[in-house]
């Protein structure tokens, strides 16, 4: 069966930097619903259309491709007495974008910590880096029904969240 929409497509891959460096690699395959359920990168996807079990693939992806721009203003200092006291450099708080009203709620990283300031930074790691994703087809077979209802993957013995 080759890749195309409502397929699921299971591969292992390798993600890298542009000079090679190993980010990450899944030596288990993954699998992700195939045609626009946004379940691996849209490059990735287009990249993969058609393909067959076995086919070995590599997409060289921007920025804008992977986790999008560096945002300097996702940078923020905030009053060390909003944190708790064992906060560290590394941990993650959920919390709202800098004068968004609505209830969209970012992922924060703690970059830099002082005794009056804690540094936080709501890009994703890899954001402003080009990326390479390569990788290997190691499964492609029909979804059924009931995942092309919830829009993804179900694991083996059915449904889980």
């Amino acid at each position: 069966m080759k890749i195309a929409k409502n397929a699921v497509v299971s591969l292992t891959y390798q993600l890298t930097d542009t000079a090679g460096v190993i980010i990450e690699a899944a030596g288990d395959p993954i699998s992700y619903l195939h045609g626009g359920y946004d379940g691996i990168f849209p490059i990735v996807e287009e990249a993969l259309e058609g393909k067959n079990v076995g086919d070995k693939f590599s997409v060289s992806m921007t920025a804008d491709d992977a986790f999008g721009e560096y945002e300097h203003e996702l940078v923020r200092a905030e009053p060390r007495d909003m944190f708790p006291k064992e906060v560290a450099v590394g941990m993650q708080f959920e919390g709202g974008a800098e004068g968004d009203d609505d209830e969209d709620f970012m992922l924060y990283t703690v970059t830099e910590i002082t005794d009056t300031e804690v540094t936080v930074d709501g890009n994703h790691p890899l954001a402003g880096k080009a990326l390479v994703f390569a990788g290997t087809v190691t499964a492609v077979r029909a979804a059924t029904s009931e995942e092309l209802t919830h829009g993804h993957v179900h694991g083996d013995g059915g449904h889980h969240h």
